[in-house]
């Protein structure tokens, strides 16, 4: 009868271990697979790539891995992460955390899938802060990002008037890319309709970071969604420049933010939803993630510990 019972426990605990796995499968097969890029970048992705990772977990709605470029010709392994180049077929959205600052671009198989899935709506791209400053050379992700880090005579760039009015300036008019001193700034919501900011303030104080100006590229197919006022007190351009846009690139959806230069920015709550909801609407065309209580207002920041 002992030996019965021992049996019996045994195989109600291996289906209870076996209904944990099946569980935790389905949970997963129901969430957003996303896959971040790293490895080269001139800001700190050691730090950054775990943060965004993190927050885009705890919303309950993604499954993240990472894809690290080779380090010392050798491949970075961990429970989170995939093989660089990663297999894009398996994700819905790349997130971006990816600058070739030592000169060293993507695969061209990478670059030729993201292209392909990109364009037939098969995937989701999210880029954040200095990913925009990544392949200058490469046409193609010049007209995924609609505006990145690049010189005046690159490409037309994108400014808002007082009014509220949207003006395009011609390259070789104007500033190229750049930033000024690191400061808390307001962003102000442009288009409060759009899934990734219906619901956010007008405006909203945005922690330290650095306020990029003078974006330029092809700037086909641009959404601005939110700019933030570029002070020339903190050595801006005394303008409105973009904060927060979208880019349709073929059937696909790009979310991109030069926000997030350190933990010290995307620890804001402002930039944690951005995220979110951006790389959710990039995904799957909508945004079914709540903002925080406390999200920021016209007055005070907040930021996670």
């Amino acid at each position: 009868m002992r030996k019965l019972s021992l049996m019996l426990w045994a195989a109600a605990a291996v289906w209870l271990s076996l209904a944990a796995d099946f569980s935790r499968a389905e949970d997963k097969a129901d969430k957003i697979k996303v896959v971040i890029i790293d490895g080269q970048n001139n800001h700190d992705w050691r730090s950054t790539t775990p943060h965004m990772k993190k927050v885009l977990e705890d919303s309950g709605q993604f499954a993240v891995r990472v894809s690290t470029s080779p380090q010392k010709g050798k491949q970075v392994k961990g429970d989170d992460h995939v093989p660089f180049p990663p297999d894009l077929s398996k994700y819905d959205a790349v997130l971006s955390n990816y600058n070739n600052s030592d000169g060293r671009p993507w695969p061209a198989e990478l670059q030729q899938e993201l292209d392909d899935s990109l364009k037939a709506g098969k995937i989701g791209l999210s880029i954040v802060h200095a990913a925009n400053n990544a392949f200058t050379d490469w046409k193609e992700y010049n007209l995924m990002i609609g505006m990145g880090w690049r010189g005046n005579g690159f490409g037309d760039r994108l400014i808002v008037d007082d009014n509220g009015k949207e003006t395009r300036v011609s390259k070789g008019k104007g500033p190229g890319a750049g930033h000024g001193d690191k400061h808390a700034f307001m962003v102000t919501v442009r288009d409060s309709d759009h899934p990734v900011t219906k619901g956010m303030p007008r405006e909203w104080m945005h922690t330290a970071d650095e306020l990029y100006h003078g974006m330029r590229g092809p700037a086909e197919n641009v959404h601005l969604l939110a700019t933030a006022f570029s002070d020339k007190k903190k050595g801006g351009t005394g303008e409105h420049e973009p904060m927060i846009w979208t880019v349709s690139y073929g059937k696909g959806r790009v979310f991109h933010t030069p926000m997030g230069h350190d933990l010290d920015g995307m620890r804001c709550l402002g930039f944690v939803a951005t995220l979110q909801r951006g790389t959710e609407w990039a995904a799957t065309g909508k945004v079914t993630i709540p903002l925080p209580e406390n999200f920021p207002t016209a007055e005070k920041t907040s930021s996670i510990k």
